[in-house]
């Protein structure tokens, strides 16, 4: 016995080993699956970020880029308005008369004053400031050799000219417009304007990410990160450089070239750079009115850390799913009948699943066409209403555009630009009937998320700000509690948002007290929102047809009936109601009822009772 016993130790142990090896594969496809599912969840966690910054990108750009567009071209009139003005040219025959130059400084400041530019100055030929708008100011250009700036070297030699750059005797940047002054093939003189750019970089720093603005030689010259101002993305060639030292754009700058790094190009605009060591999702865009480039940046570490959660959180889900498929394993034989009953069972129910579901989107299908027919056969019924909103401004566009022709004749130049700027009203007006009829022609169904109110509310304040701000009008937001959010397409919410503030704002314009209250609280699992504003409130007449297509309480011109229609199947389409009623107190209250994205439960003592206005709107 004693001599087998060492025998039959080896074996055993040696049977061990064998299974232990033979368990590797089994373990080596399970590390396999988890790293699998790890590097699954962390590329759709990555995708699904990117996709979603891209988006709020575009329409940053969108904003931005329209806006920097008309500033850049608000100006454009304003040096070949002066060549009209006989003060000018009487100055540039006469530069040594000091009483005629102090009168076109004093003409110069008071229509600068009236354009809004930072600066209007006269030019000779030879490029020397005469007169300015600042001439009695520090670092007016008066008596200053500009000759070496490019935009008074285009000016002269084509006649016009456009320069970015700090200013030579202010040290401020600026975007300069210059128009030679001509007799006959000579140029006598040069008229410049510049305009400011700051206020629109100050606007920048309100919104997420950070923007920057490059030149045609790869500078930023605005940007909300005040360490990346005047410094090129790549270093400057040597015919660049002599080109700045010229012109001397950048002022003293160094222009200490970024640490900027290409990483991954998304797309033709959009790519991940390297900006000092940090990943940034870089959103481009080239502007129509200079030869520039704006682009957005958005931090992509908060987007690494939410990648690098997903990819913890699926290979720990798939840790637990491979332990419960080797208890499953474990236990099969003992239930193998068992398990086979179930599995049979559960595969009819999964085709009774699979066959509803197919019947329900077949419906849904079905009722998504009925809408649409029915859109479409709205359209044609306001076909009449459509025809008559196009021949009238056509006809008035035809008459004075004959008008203009016979008053152009007649050398009647300010009688022609005011039909002209009719016509262009006009045609604005047409661009609006036509853009709003499209919404008609798309099906209603919206994806809907969870949106904060909040945020909703502030981006559509943002649309209507400068509106409210012409108008004197205060606007007050009171949503509680702070995080309240619906369930809604973010878009089409702010759409409707920017809608009627803008409304309201229109409203208001005549009233003695201007005020745009916004209120949201939560009401048995929905969201209720009222606007309410302080104007003479809605017609009694229009009150009960307000929702209906071409009906329209502001004067004839100034708004096409179709909004509140729009409105209200953007708010249809979201599972929601838009109604509208008149205040006892003056003014009107519209009501949004949306379903809330988080079922709020609150203590009627511990928020604010609902204002007259949602009561008196949710009563109806």
């Amino acid at each position: 016995m004693n001599s087998r016993e060492p025998a039959r130790r080896f074996d055993s142990t040696s049977d061990q080993a064998t299974r232990g090896w033979r368990g590797l594969p089994r373990w080596g496809g399970a590390l396999a699956l988890v790293a699998v599912a790890a590097f699954a969840g962390h590329q759709v966690a990555m995708q699904t970020g990117l996709a979603r910054l891209r988006e709020a990108a575009d329409h940053r750009l969108d904003m931005l880029a329209t806006g920097l567009d008309a500033d850049l071209a608000r100006f454009d009139y304003l040096p070949a308005l002066l060549e009209m003005t006989p003060l000018v040219p009487a100055l540039l025959g006469t530069p040594a008369d000091t009483r005629l130059r102090d009168s076109v400084n004093r003409y110069l400041d008071g229509v600068n004053a009236a354009a809004g530019a930072e600066m209007l100055y006269v030019l000779d030929a030879s490029g020397t400031s005469l007169a300015a708008s600042d001439w009695d100011k520090p670092g007016t250009t008066v008596g200053q050799d500009l000759s070496f700036r490019p935009y008074v070297i285009d000016a002269l030699g084509q006649g016009r000219g456009r320069f970015y750059g700090v200013g030579i005797t202010s040290k401020k940047p600026g975007y300069y417009l210059s128009y030679a002054l001509r007799r006959g093939q000579t140029s006598r003189g040069v008229v410049a304007v510049k305009i400011n750019l700051e206020e629109a970089e100050r606007a920048w720093r309100k919104l997420p990410g950070d923007v920057a603005l490059i030149d045609q030689r790869g500078v930023v010259i605005l940007s909300t990160r005040d360490d990346i101002k005047f410094r090129p993305l790549l270093p400057l060639d040597a015919l660049q450089r002599a080109e700045v030292l010229r012109s001397r754009p950048y002022g003293e700058a160094a222009l200490q070239p970024l640490q900027w790094t290409q990483k991954e190009a998304l797309d033709r605009d959009v790519q991940v750079i390297s900006l000092d060591g940090v990943d940034q999702l870089a959103s481009a865009r080239t502007l129509r009115g200079a030869p520039w480039q704006l682009v957005v940046l958005d931090n992509l570490a908060p987007l690494h850390v939410a990648a690098r959660n997903a990819a913890i959180t699926a290979s720990l889900a798939m840790t637990v799913l491979l332990l419960v498929a080797v208890a499953l394993w474990q236990r099969r034989r003992a239930v193998r009948q068992k398990l086979a009953n179930q599995a049979a069972l559960q595969a009819a129910h999964d085709t009774l699943e699979s066959t509803v579901a197919a019947r329900t989107a077949q419906l849904r299908a079905a009722q998504g066409e009925l809408v649409h027919a029915g859109k479409m056969a709205a359209l044609g019924q306001m076909s009449a209403g459509v025809v008559h909103e196009l021949n009238q401004p056509l006809t008035a566009m035809r008459t004075l555009s004959e008008s203009a022709a016979i008053l152009l004749d007649k050398n009647r130049l300010d009688d022609v630009r005011g039909n002209l700027e009719r016509i262009r009203g006009m045609v604005d007006r047409l661009a609006r009937l036509t853009s709003q009829l499209r919404t008609f022609a798309y099906k209603s169904e919206l994806p809907l998320a969870p949106v904060l109110l909040s945020h909703a509310i502030a981006d559509a304040q943002v649309i209507v700000a400068e509106a409210s701000r012409k108008q004197r009008v205060a606007i007050e937001v009171d949503v509680q509690p702070p995080a309240l959010s619906v369930m809604a397409e973010e878009a089409a919410l702010g759409s409707v948002l920017a809608n009627l503030m803008r409304n309201a704002i229109d409203a208001m314009q005549d009233a003695p007290a201007r005020t745009l209250r916004l209120q949201a609280r939560p009401k048995e699992g929905r969201v209720v929102l009222s606007v309410t504003d302080t104007g003479p409130g809605i017609r009694p007449d229009i009150l009960q047809r307000l929702f209906e297509p071409f009906v329209t309480g502001k004067a004839a011109g100034s708004g096409l009936g179709l909004g509140l229609v729009i409105s209200a199947q953007l708010v249809r389409s979201m599972d929601g109601t838009l109604r509208a009623a008149n205040l006892d107190s003056g003014g009107a209250c519209f009501v949004i009822d949306l379903p809330a994205a988080i079922a709020v439960m609150h203590d009627s003592s511990s928020n604010p009772p609902v204002p007259d206005a949602l009561s008196i709107a949710q009563q109806e």
